[in-house]
């Protein structure tokens, strides 16, 4: 009997390398490696490149979308709609609100016949059902194993689909870190309590027959954070295991500080971090490197300064304010991109005491 797999794995644990890497183990069948963004599909390619210098015939990388069109959406749109789709209209929000779901054309897709993202893999799973199962049986005749990079970010019914890949011939190993939900593929109704990284609790529940193990452990290590670092992260997620740090450099200034901001611009000066902030309207100094919380994911650097929402420096002050899934995922991503240290820009007082954390303002 075949056995799907799900590794939860930590920020900075090698979870890509470490898909690549069994990829690679793969001498007998076909081997799909799928990622949500275009982005992380570029870093599967650099990764094998680089570890085998060339990607191997049997080997396939797609985008989740781009897998979706190829195999769910071209070869049976037939069954639910006749006419040549040009490709996919992508959207950050939920379309058609009110059109009904028996208009095929209004329902799914834009005026010019491009299927809206966010409907993507609802239209694969019906074309799934009017064909009695002939889109995943043919996937698992292609495909003998389908890896999945960045597991977290399905919602909706691409975990129907997961669920119907489950029960396949196709052999599905997935690894993903729930605590970094930046991106969901869309934000369908269905499924939504599973929507922030509860990959886990969704197998769990709604695949009790399915043969699908669950590891936490075996990449519940970071090769990029050092273990002060590791132990401030693990607080925004008490629910899952501190993991344990690989990194162990020392240098002259290591894990966690809070500086003020007066002291920000001899922060920079000193240490050179990479500024990361929510979004464009977060001050920065244009004169050093400036990354956006989400676009930070999958990225590393020696030393960042994060700039903090209120929410966050709510939570800061206590560990027990209720800071939103978002909020948190984005903080928590923002966190563990550093290798030695993070800054937090906040103007504190000397009578704080956070645990695990320093005053920049004591060090100068």
């Amino acid at each position: 009997m075949k056995t799907n797999k799900l590794i939860i794995a930590a920020a900075g644990a090698g979870k890509t390398t470490f898909l690549v890497k069994e990829a690679l183990k793969q001498k007998n069948g076909n081997v799909l490696i799928t990622t949500y963004t275009q982005a992380n599909e570029e870093e599967i390619h650099k990764k094998i490149i680089k570890i085998n210098k060339c990607i191997p015939e049997n080997i396939t990388i797609q985008t989740w979308f781009s897998f979706l069109l190829q195999h769910g959406v071209r070869p049976y749109q037939g069954y639910l709609f006749e006419k040549k789709i040009s490709g996919m209209f992508f959207t950050h929000k939920k379309s058609t609100l009110y059109r009904k779901e028996e208009n095929i054309q209004e329902y799914y897709f834009t005026d010019t016949f491009k299927i809206y993202s966010d409907k993507l893999s609802k239209f694969v799973f019906k074309c799934n059902q009017e064909s009695n199962g002939a889109v995943i049986d043919r996937l698992s005749r292609v495909y003998s194993h389908i890896f999945i990079d960045e597991v977290q970010d399905l919602a909706g019914y691409d975990l129907e689909l997961l669920k119907l890949l489950f029960k396949s011939k196709s052999i599905l190993l997935m690894v993903g870190d729930p605590r970094q939900v930046i991106y969901l593929t869309h934000h369908e109704r269905r499924y939504f309590q599973y929507a922030n990284g509860l990959i886990k609790e969704f197998i769990n529940k709604e695949c009790k027959n399915i043969n699908c193990e669950i590891d936490e452990n075996s990449l519940n290590v970071s090769y990029r954070n050092n273990q002060k670092i590791c132990d401030f992260s693990a607080k925004l997620y008490p629910c899952y295991n501190s993991c344990k740090s690989m990194q162990n450099d020392k240098t002259e200034h290591d894990g966690v500080f809070l500086v003020k901001m007066k002291d920000v611009e001899k922060y920079l000066e000193a240490y050179n971090p990479v500024q990361l902030r929510n979004n464009i309207k977060a001050e920065v100094n244009k004169s050093y490197k400036t990354v956006n919380f989400g676009n930070s994911k999958g990225l590393a650097f020696d030393r960042v300064l994060v700039s903090p929402t209120k929410p966050f420096v709510n939570w800061l002050i206590n560990n027990n304010f209720n800071l939103k899934p978002g909020s948190r995922s984005r903080f928590y991503v923002a966190i563990t991109r550093a290798r030695y240290s993070v800054g937090i820009v906040y103007d504190f007082d000397s009578s704080l005491k956070i645990e695990g954390v320093k005053f920049y303002e004591q060090n100068n």
